[in-house]
């Protein structure tokens, strides 16, 4: 079952480890809490992480003091009927941190990324 939650979920968490994958990232807490960020790909679409600015090491070991998701539909050059830019900020005291993520489909399938809670916090 996947737990959807809002990127603001991180704010005040301590990261402790990040997992990267090809297109995907999971967020380990201090507080036992694990977090994944990913696309759950369909037929007609792709979805992937296109860049990340900063040096994600600066979430490690800080608390997250700022999180936020922007959107924006792609330009008419791009490929396919339908793209979308997702953008991930990510602040904390030691530095920030943007993960660029750029999905196209034929406009009928997902272009989003999924963040969602795979483990909740130890009590």
């Amino acid at each position: 079952m996947k737990n959807v939650v809002s990127l603001t979920e991180l704010i005040g968490k301590v990261i402790k480890t990040i997992i990267q994958d090809v297109n995907e990232l999971t967020f380990r807490c201090d507080d036992g809490s694990e977090y994944r960020m990913y696309h759950e790909q369909d037929c007609c679409e792709s979805v992937e992480i296109k860049e990340i600015h900063g040096d994600i090491m600066d979430l490690i070991d800080s608390p997250i003091i700022s999180a936020e998701e922007v959107s924006q539909d792609g330009s008419e050059e791009d490929s396919f009927e339908s793209s979308t830019w997702t953008f991930y900020k990510f602040r904390t005291n030691k530095g920030s941190v943007d993960i660029t993520w750029f999905g196209e489909s034929n406009g009928y399938y997902s272009e989003c990324v999924d963040f969602v809670q795979i483990k909740e916090a130890i009590q």
